[in-house]
């Protein structure tokens, strides 16, 4: 009778085990397929921030897996956290603060690509006295926490000596993106005396999304106006609440006017924009990364057909269309276009994979290419762009398109130039915090 009662709690015990060990069994074995199909998919290249995890603190607990919003950018390998999908990941951090060993450091770059990054310290503010930087231009992608680096900039600035003295600004804001529309909040609501400038529009790069675009996010706290909940909306969406903020506010924001020099100048900080001068005590540069966008530099680029951003497929209706790039912007503009009726799109890509984009936009053009609704050409370059045509180089070949139309999403060139000009100490990231 013991013995039976012995194997009444043992059997148990020893299945919670088997199904247990099955488990992980299960999960090691789908964690090293994915890690394999990356590999031979060339999808190696984290997009900017990313976890660089120390195998000698790390304990296997998966914390940093369960904290990762996007799911399956980290799994167990051998009782260890490793990176098997590091082109999902964006960026958000979580994984870093979940670990309860310090296994994890957030890094920009890798050997193979490196990040320009300005240098910024734990305040915001770069090598130049009284110069911050908040938001994507330092390397903070997500809306969320650039509404948060806006924020924060903010509180550093207020605690500068000669704040709410004197006759000069307090601060100036250039850039009306998250970052910068967060930080000029924070300057209404504590009484500062600032000017926000933007050269283009409310949104900063938002706003260039193409139409009906989704843009992750997460709650964040808005000055004055509190903690804001968005978990999936589209950019016209988060534009028009944006919109509605400034309205409701009052907040005054200069748009269409571009700063072109920051100096020092008696002790305070001059800024000259193509309409004014400013004297201020601090400038919060929200600028993003954008920058101007990179060109093809092939004759016939100047013609009017090229594009350098899609703002409505349907115009694109019934056209020819190349499309030049191989990120999150080139995959979802070839998409959006190639759902428009009798389109032919042509996506031109110079690597053998899209190891830039996230997973879903890799989803959507594979689907579409089976479909036939697009054709996708690796391993291809521009060579000519004609008013009827375009011809191309695909692995050596020359080979001529039907065109009426050309996108070119190659990204921006960096505003590092402009940068260094002001004195910022601009550091290129090989995998580095």
């Amino acid at each position: 009778m013991q013995n039976l009662m012995v194997y009444v709690y043992l059997i148990p015990i020893v299945l919670t085990v088997v199904i247990y060990w099955a488990m992980q069994h299960r999960r090691y074995t789908q964690n090293l397929a994915a890690l394999e199909q990356t590999r031979d998919a060339g999808l190696t290249e984290p997009a900017s921030l990313h976890p660089l995890l120390d195998p000698a603190r790390c304990i296997g607990c998966g914390s940093c897996i369960s904290a990762c919003p996007e799911g399956n950018v980290l799994g167990l390998i051998n009782k260890k956290a490793v990176l098997i999908n590091p082109t999902h990941c964006i960026g958000h951090g979580a994984c870093r603060t979940a670990c309860p060993m310090e296994a994890i450091t957030l890094v920009f770059g890798s050997e193979k690509r490196g990040v320009d990054i300005p240098l910024v310290g734990a305040d915001f503010q770069t090598n130049v006295p009284g110069i911050f930087i908040a938001g994507e231009l330092g390397g903070m992608g997500l809306i969320r926490n650039a509404i948060e680096q806006g924020r924060q900039a903010l509180e550093a600035i207020r605690q500068l000596r000669g704040i709410g003295q004197g006759e000069c600004l307090d601060v100036v804001i250039i850039g009306a993106g998250p970052a910068g529309l967060s930080a000029s909040l924070g300057a209404l609501q504590h009484k500062l005396r600032f000017v926000t400038v933007e050269q283009e529009n409310l949104g900063g790069t938002v706003a260039h999304f193409p139409r009906g675009k989704l843009v992750m996010t997460a709650p964040a706290t808005l000055p004055i106006i509190g903690k804001v909940k968005f978990s999936e909306t589209t950019k016209e969406a988060l534009l028009s609440f944006w919109d509605e903020v400034v309205q409701r506010t009052g907040l005054k924001i200069q748009y269409q006017e571009r700063v072109d020099a920051i100096t020092q100048h008696d002790g305070m900080l001059l800024v000259k924009t193509n309409r004014d001068s400013y004297r201020t005590r601090a400038v919060l540069l929200a600028i993003g990364r954008r920058g101007t966008p990179r060109k093809l530099d092939v004759p016939g680029e100047e013609l009017s057909k090229v594009v350098y951003r899609l703002i409505d497929p349907e115009q694109y209706r019934g056209q020819h269309v190349l499309v030049v790039g191989g990120g999150d912007s080139a995959l979802e503009a070839a998409a959006s276009i190639a759902e428009q009726a009798d389109t032919h799109v042509t996506l031109s890509y110079r690597a053998d994979a899209f190891g830039r984009a996230k997973e879903k936009n890799r989803t959507r053009i594979a689907a579409a290419e089976q479909s036939g609704q697009l054709r996708v050409l690796f391993k291809s370059n521009v060579k000519e762009i004609h008013p009827q045509r375009v011809i191309l180089d695909h692995e050596g070949q020359m080979i001529e398109l039907d065109n009426d139309a050309v996108i070119v999403s190659a990204g921006g060139v960096l505003p590092t130039p402009f940068l260094q000009t002001i004195g910022i100490q601009v550091d290129t990231k090989h995998g580095t915090a």
